[in-house]
């Protein structure tokens, strides 16, 4: 199992879309988030991602076939947020995005603290992301009744920044 990033082009929006309403409908469909919930938002959206000076936006490819994306965005010198991350569906559970937090945190090699986001009923995302070193902040968000935003980061010891 060969997974990479690509680095997303204006010209990967629509398949970034799509793959992004497949991979978020369960849980669009389960907590009813229509104002946050990534599946949700229209391909303008995923189009001014790509367009971000801030923003680098990359396809996960796992043995030549495209199975999802990841954003990051930075926040200030060496502060960079994931958001958002997903796997399509029929591809989640083989160690994929653990794959690309390792892929990612490499390619950021300067990072001194990484940022993202998940929702707090999600039990395995948050256990993947807890793995991964990421830590919860203490910062909640209520969206529904449903549903609540967690907010977690991870410090880094980045190699000599010059």
């Amino acid at each position: 199992m060969d997974t990479c990033l690509r680095k997303a082009e204006l010209v990967d929006a629509q398949s970034i879309h799509e793959m992004q309403v497949k991979a978020f409908k369960s849980l669009l469909d389960e907590y009813k988030d229509y104002e946050t919930n990534p599946g949700n938002e229209p391909l303008e959206k995923v189009i001014s991602r790509i367009n971000e000076e801030k923003s680098d936006y990359y396809i996960i490819n796992m043995d030549k076939a495209n199975v999802g994306a990841i954003r990051v965005v930075k926040i200030e010198n060496r502060i960079y947020r994931v958001s958002p991350i997903f796997v399509l569906p029929e591809y989640q559970g083989r160690g994929i995005a653990q794959k690309v937090f390792e892929l990612i945190e490499t390619l950021y090699s300067d990072a001194i603290e990484w940022r993202l986001d998940t929702i707090l009923q999600e039990k395995g995302n948050c256990y993947l992301y807890e793995k991964l070193g990421y830590r919860k902040t203490g910062e909640t968000k209520v969206v529904n009744d449903k549903l609540t935003i967690v907010f977690y980061s991870k410090q880094c010891l980045a190699l000599e920044y010059k």
